[in-house]
């Protein structure tokens, strides 16, 4: 019987192939654009403030990295600190100050109530964003990520997937699904928190975070200043 010139290629085989083939036609053929390609950052994670107990865990977080910036650079936690009013009349802003506040006296930080006599001023303001782009719900985490890399490790030693590597995949979607809606999902509303620690008489930084939470929409008036009426009030005086 004579031996075939070619060796029937199999199924898997064949749509590596072709999925070669037509991926480097797609490469060729995209090799410049006019304008830059649009991509997603990687996959992050973001807190949402959905109660004052969770002003309290952001004010947490900023008195541990402060002091742990401060005496990087060889403040002592005796020095005097001066927390400042807040920049907006909000109901955040007021109650981020009384939990700095205490976390700072509990971490044995000398905190004092006027300015004068205090080297140090910490000092934070908080800026509103409102997105009116759709907010996706949900993208891919690590649950999918992790089972289909190992999705892909098994398939290099297996011609065939097994239909339990594909119900372990949806699984692992339907985890990143419910830790996404634990959170209530992402919103239109984030705030960015800024916190400093300068030094007045230098005009110097010492410290300085900054970072970015979810807001539920509704709640964005207890983080936001209200907006100036259009017509401020005037005092007129009665003349006889």
């Amino acid at each position: 019987m004579p031996t075939p010139m070619f060796e029937p290629l199999s199924f898997s085989r064949a749509a590596w192939l072709a999925a070669s083939m037509a991926a480097c036609a797609a490469l060729s053929a995209c090799s410049t654009a006019p304008i830059p390609v649009a991509h997603n950052f990687e996959y992050t994670t973001q807190a949402k403030a959905r109660s004052a107990g969770h002003w309290q865990l952001m004010a947490r977080d900023i008195v541990v990295q402060t002091l742990q910036t401060l005496e990087g650079v060889g403040v002592a936690r005796t020095e005097p600190v001066y927390v400042t009013l807040p920049e907006q009349d909000t109901d955040f802003e007021r109650g981020l100050r009384q939990f700095l506040i205490t976390g700072l006296v509990q971490s044995g930080v000398s905190v004092l109530d006027k300015p004068e006599g205090s080297r140090l001023h910490l000092s934070y303001q908080s800026q509103v964003v409102v997105h009116h782009s759709a907010r996706p719900h949900f993208i891919p985490g690590q649950f999918t990520v992790l089972t289909a890399g190992l999705m892909a490790a098994y398939g290099l030693h297996h011609a065939h997937l097994d239909a339990k590597l594909l119900a372990g995949l949806g699984l692992a979607g339907a985890a990143d699904v419910a830790n996404s809606q634990y959170s209530g999902g992402p919103t239109h509303t984030e705030v960015i928190l800024t916190t400093s620690v300068l030094r007045p008489e230098h005009g110097q930084f010492l410290a300085r975070k900054t970072d970015v939470y979810y807001l539920e929409d509704v709640d964005a008036p207890l983080f936001a200043a209200p907006p100036a009426p259009l017509y401020p009030p005037k005092t007129l005086n009665v003349v006889d």
